[in-house]
């Protein structure tokens, strides 16, 4: 089990190497846009792409009939992609930075933790994409659209355990990596992204509504669209996915990081 001493080291951790955790972000997000023209332009035109080719097909060819479809899809996009890409990221955060982990002491966890934060950044150049449309579209600024950070800190605690272990995993199981983009496209089509869960056959709704990316997805869009702050109990799933997710992640990740120096 992870004890208190082990908090703290982990807290203590951070504080201290907090520097070293900016620096690791700044790479990350220049190695990614490194050979791109436009640069960091493309976190606003990628999510504002992806919502057109949403609403052309499934509000026209489809006949969605939701409320200001652009705008639900982009909130089901724009989230869904923050994990799946920091997730997808922070996979190969050991391995990559093997080099690094063998010469000098640092806290492993800052490598998967250094990717999650850069999806955040990245998710937050999103962000203005997803204003941009609500002012196109005339949508809404309801006052409940501040309490947004809430789900986000749900949202970064869940990809950050989910990144710790499927690190730890793809360190000893390199086919991880190629299972996971199979996963997370089921994944996406299991977390209402461009859909309400209305159209699902009351047999198999259940397994969507135990989504965690469909609940937090449903949390950003109740905030945002409807103006409505989620219950108690919307809250309480939230949180007990992310910080089982947390513990789950520092579990797996504290009993075989001491292995990873073998196989990286």
């Amino acid at each position: 089990m992870i004890s208190l001493k082990k908090i703290k080291q982990v807290i203590h951790g951070f504080v201290k190497f907090r520097p070293l955790l900016s620096e690791l972000v700044k790479r990350d997000l220049k190695v990614r846009y490194r050979h791109s023209v436009l640069g960091m332009i493309w976190t606003v035109l990628n999510p504002l792409l992806s919502m057109i080719v949403l609403t052309i097909v499934f509000s026209n060819m489809f006949r969605m009939n939701i409320d200001n479809f652009p705008l639900y899809a982009l909130i089901g996009n724009i989230v869904f992609c923050y994990n799946s890409e920091s997730t997808t990221q922070s996979m190969n955060a050991i391995i990559w930075n093997s080099s690094l982990i063998k010469k000098v002491y640092i806290p492993k966890y800052l490598f998967p933790l250094s990717n999650v934060m850069s999806g955040l950044v990245n998710f937050g150049f999103s962000f203005i994409a997803m204003i941009i449309v609500m002012l196109f579209t005339g949508a809404p600024f309801y006052p409940t659209f501040i309490t947004v950070w809430i789900p986000l800190v749900y949202l970064t605690l869940f990809a950050f355990g989910l990144s710790l272990i499927l690190c730890s995993i793809n360190v000893f199981f390199r086919d991880m990596q190629h299972l996971y983009t199979v996963f997370t496209t089921a994944w996406m089509y299991l977390s209402g992204v461009f859909y309400t869960i209305d159209i699902i056959p009351k047999e198999i709704r259940g397994i969507v509504e135990f989504n965690p990316m469909y609940q937090y997805i449903s949390f950003f869009r109740t905030v945002i669209m409807d103006g409505v702050f989620p219950d108690l109990s919307h809250n309480l799933i939230c949180i007990a996915w992310s910080l089982g997710m947390i513990i789950a992640g520092l579990l797996v990740f504290y009993k075989t990081q001491d292995k990873f120096i073998l196989h990286i």
